[in-house]
């Protein structure tokens, strides 16, 4: 995943975009950039933040940096924001994307001359800098931008920042949001809308599909009108956004209580308390709570002085244990009772059974599992959520081939998404019994749905359903 952050000021912006990046620190874990542009040009820094938060890695540059222009990230894959030097002058860079036809593109640009492009560790190549050399390819940036859009077969959003100003263009179906701040002297872009608040700014706008505009100290201008059509990805809400932050007018936070609510009006279960699996299952958890009357109850905490989710490493293994190692029992809380819990989704499911695991041990009763979400059948082509290499990564996936034979069609996934059908009940018990739970239910697609509230034409799903 990743976000950005970009400030036009009057005055020096260093110290709201430092803080408003910092603000993005939960989208990411491997790198964070800062670019700013003054009276000296150009300066920017880059830093691994694997093993040490945002704050610590910047603090130097912080103090040292001036311009009254930037833009920065917190990044999950390739290092940026880069300072691109083209045919339309020096311009630095930074996006939130995910690539699907990045080979396609790349032998598209070598057959037109392009020469070489820079090497990320792995062998990949910065996919930052692919979209640079698109923007390149036509006679202006606007014209440019909105061909690295059009081109892209996944998502796209970004930044660009150049001595005029900072341009913002969201991706061309919405995938990912940008809102717009204002305040005096000063309008800045984010990817999440809670970042700027403290820093004195109030909501100016957010950037329809496919919008491009450029903000100044002065104003902001729509420079690309947005499309009509959209599709913002359901799983922000659901899991990815801080719960402070709010997208199409609706917070993340109220989203997940009315999807917990939604939950406990088809549910039956008799527990003794509901949880959430911390942190982005609490709040669903709450609305749940709220709407069986079933008392809410924290019976086991994350431990996060040194390990906060900015921290994770990147490898799976030692992503799952130090998931494992965080969680905190508090017995009193857990020794014979029967527990509901509530997880954010499921998507290989190795967490969630040790977490069952770990509260039997520490005396639990009972363990309902009610995902927030409905199963997760395919990854996701639009956004880089989560680090599956294949689908068959997907519990549901391994399952369903299990129970199939491995003749796995459309056809046969459309049955296992649908929750009226036999498959789907079949799917469902098969990993109840895999993961050792008392009872599973998953969240329905209609409604979780209807807990965001806005048209349904204009959300992705295509993760639970396949529908593009």
């Amino acid at each position: 995943m990743g976000g950005f952050f970009g400030v036009a000021s009057k005055e020096d912006c260093v110290f709201d975009l430092f803080f408003g990046i910092d603000y993005h620190s939960h989208l990411g874990t491997r790198r964070g950039g800062m670019a700013v542009y003054g009276e000296n040009g150009f300066d920017r820094a880059i830093h691994n933040i694997e093993n040490s938060p945002f704050r610590t890695k910047f603090d130097k540059d912080f103090q040292i940096m001036k311009g009254n222009l930037g833009i920065g990230c917190i990044s999950d894959y390739e290092s940026q924001p880069l300072i691109i030097r083209s045919i339309h002058g020096t311009y630095a860079l930074t996006t939130v994307s995910k690539i699907n036809n990045l080979d396609e593109l790349c032998k598209d640009l070598f057959k037109k001359g392009h020469t070489h492009f820079q090497e990320m560790s792995g062998g990949d190549i910065n996919a930052t800098e692919l979209v640079a050399t698109l923007i390149d390819q036509k006679d202006n940036l606007i014209e440019g931008i909105n061909y690295a859009l059009e081109k892209i077969d996944g998502s796209l959003s970004l930044l660009l920042m150049n001595s005029n100003g900072v341009y913002a263009a969201r991706d061309k179906m919405g995938r990912t949001p940008i809102s717009i701040g204002q305040k005096d002297g000063a309008f800045c872009a984010a990817f999440e809308d809670f970042s700027y608040k403290n820093l004195g700014y109030k909501p100016y706008k957010e950037l329809g599909p496919g919008e491009i505009c450029v903000i100044t100290p002065n104003n902001c201008v729509t420079l690309l009108a947005p499309g009509t059509e959209m599709k913002i990805c359901t799983f922000l809400w659901v899991y990815y956004g801080y719960p402070a932050a709010s997208y199409e007018g609706l917070s993340v936070e109220q989203m997940r209580y009315n999807c917990g609510a939604k939950m406990a009006g088809r549910d039956n279960v008799k527990a003794d308390i509901v949880a959430g699996v911390p942190d982005s299952g609490t709040a669903h958890a709450v609305g749940y709570s709220t709407a069986s009357g079933i008392p809410f109850s924290r019976p086991f905490i994350k431990y996060t002085p040194t390990w906060p989710r900015s921290f994770m490493p990147t490898v799976q293994s030692k992503r799952d244990l130090i998931a494992k190692m965080k969680l905190l029992a508090v017995e009193d809380l857990i020794k014979d009772k029967s527990m509901l819990l509530i997880d954010d989704s499921i998507v290989r499911g190795t967490q969630l059974r040790e977490t069952t695991e770990f509260l039997y041990q520490s005396g639990a009763k009972e363990v309902h599992i009610r995902p927030a979400c409905p199963p997760l059948l395919y990854g996701c082509k639009y956004l880089n959520f989560s680090r599956s290499k294949s689908e068959m990564d997907l519990i549901t996936r391994r399952v369903i081939q299990r129970l199939e034979n491995g003749n796995v069609t459309e056809e046969v996934l459309a049955e296992y998404a649908d929750p009226e059908s036999p498959k789907y009940e079949q799917m469902v018990e098969e990993i109840r019994k895999e993961l050792n739970f008392t009872s599973l239910r998953f969240n329905r697609l209609d409604d979780m749905l209807d807990s965001v509230g806005i048209d349904k034409c204009k959300l992705c799903t295509y993760c639970w359903d396949g529908k593009e």
